[in-house]
């Protein structure tokens, strides 16, 4: 019977195409069983949401019945760096596997992409000054003569967060469209126009809304008409929601704009100083507001109410330099395409400005309450962001897919509490999907070991994050390093590095968070083979380490929201006002949802082993501990640290080192 006939379980199978054509294949139940809902909910059309334990096989899971069948499928990752995973790796083995015709495209925002145009810009203004700066910029001249694609990744001497790269690339802002003199070569335009003509296609879930958004607005779609979408990382989608329906202005967005009109003239030539005045009093404007919201970086409610009369006052002339320059530019729009772009990239940036201050632009967004909507800022060290985030989008989100009328797949390892998917369910207004979950078919029993450390203060006392610390120090010995540290704060994470690097005695290089790219910074933990890295926030998750490069994952405490969101703040507020209960229908299957994440950074594979250990006392000193501990993988718990230092001493022995009748049911 041919390949492409017999149903996803038998391609899954041990005598099916995949055990033929990879190395070591072993199938698996869960995978298997889950290839057949895929298979079901592609042919019936509907919603299916499917949990995944780690070990599963997902990818292939949804990949095997995408390919058995015709017609468009768009798949999207939570990231950029999955995106290529998938696109590089896991579809061309199932592509062979299956002998599969259909044609697969990898698609990403425009910001991934080289603009000819903006290259050309900079290039005739030779604005980059820095030496350093006009090294890259010949550097990316060279690279733009031979490439295809135009993704900015291939140029690998220059890191994707460089800000080298706002010179060069576009958004959605200040692309000229169809009157950028370089549109007939715009790798943009491509790479669309690839996806338009590719059975397949790759993307990631700020394109997805990216998408949804265009739909809503009526401008058009970035994305071909589907009839089938898979959301693989889907956990990442409510909190994506949340920022993607309401409306965000920058700082950088005011400076980049203020920056780009001088450039405008400065090409034209013109003399237009009432203009150039006011892009630099803009800019002016864009540095006293940062300053008066406070040093340091945080995030705090818009107090409309009792504004302090000096951020008011800055406010007020943002707003008055916003408005200068948007006037200016309204006067020299005719003259120049890029004048144009900039004014109406200042009426937008203007019209979120006052939506921000409370002003007349404040109409509901669809399937929220007039007033629904949460006022916050938030600061780093030199960058302000202010957003306006709907108290509730379930029902914005629902009506944006029912606008494809496409079958829609989210799936993840982490989207339930127990059994119960109504957290997640009811954020995205999805409560009738289907529900199923696999658990994860890693022998956790005989594999790992669940570490509860006694004696450590409560979380938020003074002194805590030194008592982790102190108490992890013989776990690290005893698994020779080869361990994550995750935080739930960049607070903790940066005085635990501090009181590594000044630990007496303690041999094991420490890699921090932030000191490195992402990228090489896992790398040289993979490559150091007894590392320790710090870390928080993305190394949570989407995060593989196989092998004894990593065999110890320890958390500082639970991953509650920090009580201080000014959003988890507002939301609770409401929800307690109507007889809810925020804590338990909110809070709480949040982070249970969130340390599934991190324990799920422990096995990545069938031979691994390693120690979990959670430092959290109130485990055990709350009700709510219970909670957790259930939604755990079946581990062995302990709370000695000498049968921590067996586990290990029988690891390098080559024993099994857990007597599986001892794990809790």
């Amino acid at each position: 019977m041919p390949d492409l006939l017999i149903g996803p379980a038998e391609l899954l199978g041990r005598d099916g195409p995949f055990a033929r054509s990879i190395p070591h294949f072993a199938p698996r139940a869960q995978q298997q069983a889950m290839a057949g809902v895929v298979a079901e909910t592609l042919d019936a059309g509907g919603l299916l949401v499917a949990e995944a334990g780690t070990g599963t096989g997902k990818t292939f899971a949804y990949l095997a019945p995408v390919f058995q069948r015709t017609g468009k499928v768009v798949i999207s990752t939570g990231t950029k760096a999955l995106q290529d995973q998938l696109f590089q790796r896991d579809i061309p083995v199932v592509k062979r596997a299956l002998a599969s015709p259909l044609h697969v495209t990898l698609l990403k925002g425009r910001a991934n992409y080289l603009c000819l145009h903006r290259l050309d810009l900079a290039c005739q203004l030779r604005e980059i000054a820095l030496p350093r700066a006009a090294v890259r910029l010949q550097q990316v001249r060279a690279w733009a003569g031979r490439t295809r694609s135009g993704e900015i990744s291939e140029v690998t001497d220059i890191p994707g967060s460089d800000p080298f790269w706002h010179q060069v690339t576009s958004n959605a802002e200040n692309c000229l469209g169809q009157d950028c003199p370089a549109y007939a070569d715009c790798h943009v335009v491509k790479a669309r126009r690839a996806a338009q003509e590719a059975d397949v296609v790759v993307i990631n879930h700020h394109l997805l809304f990216s998408d949804i958004l265009l739909r809503q607005e009526g401008f058009g779609e970035l994305l071909p008409q589907a009839q089938a979408f898979i959301l693989d990382e889907a956990h990442q989608l409510p909190e994506l929601a949340s920022r993607f329906f309401g409306a965000a202005l920058g700082g950088r967005q005011l400076s980049e704009l203020a920056r780009d009109s001088q450039r405008a003239l400065y090409a034209l030539s013109a003399d237009m100083p009432q203009l150039e005045a006011g892009a630099r009093a803009l800019e002016q404007c864009v540095e006293a507001f940062r300053l008066a919201l406070g040093e340091g970086q945080r995030q705090a409610a818009w107090p409309a109410a009792s504004v302090p009369p000096a951020l008011d006052a800055a406010l007020h002339r943002l707003q008055d330099g916003v408005l200068e320059l948007l006037e200016q530019l309204e006067a020299a729009a005719a003259r120049d395409k890029e004048l144009e772009n900039c004014w109406r990239r200042a009426q937008v940036l203007g019209a979120r400005l006052r939506l921000f201050a409370g002003g007349v632009d404040d109409e509901p967004e669809e399937g929220t309450e007039p007033g629904g909507r949460i006022t916050w800022f938030e600061t780093g060290a030199r960058s302000f962001t202010l957003h306006v985030t709907p108290m509730d989008f379930a029902a914005t989100f629902r009506a944006s897919l029912e606008r494809y009328q496409s079958a829609w797949v989210f799936t993840s390892a982490t989207l339930a509490v127990g059994e119960d998917f109504n957290h997640f369910c009811g954020r995205l207004g999805i409560g009738d999907a289907r529900t199923t979950r696999w658990d994860s078919p890693f022998d956790f029993a005989a594999n790992a070991l669940l570490y509860l450390p006694p004696g450590l203060p409560e979380p938020g006392t003074q002194g805590y994050t030194a008592a982790v610390v102190q108490a992890a120090r013989p776990v690290l010995a005893a698994s020779g390093g080869r361990a994550f540290m995750l935080f739930t704060s960049h607070h903790a994470l940066q005085e635990a590095a501090r009181l590594f690097a000044r630990m007496d005695g303690f041999d094991y290089p420490v890699f921090v968070q932030g000191t490195l790219p992402h990228n090489e910074l896992l790398d040289r933990f993979r490559r150091a083979g007894n590392g320790v890295l710090l870390g928080t926030g993305s190394f949570w998750e989407g995060v593989d380490v196989r092998g004894p490069a990593l065999s110890c994952v320890i958390i500082d405490k639970l991953p509650f929201a920090p009580p201080d969101d000014p959003v988890f703040q507002a939301r609770a507020a409401v929800m307690k006002a109507s007889g809810g209960n925020p804590f338990r229908d909110y809070q709480l299957p949040a982070a249970v949802i969130a340390l599934k994440q991190g324990v799920g950074r422990l096995i990545r594979d069938v031979d691994d082993r390693g120690v979990l250990m959670l430092c959290d006392p109130r485990l055990f000193s709350k009700s709510y501990g219970n909670v957790f501990l259930r939604n755990l993988p079946p581990m062995r718990r302990v709370r000695e640290l000498t049968e921590v230092e067996q586990f290990y001493v029988m690891l390098s022995e080559g024993n099994t080192p857990v007597d599986i009748s001892d794990v809790p049911g």
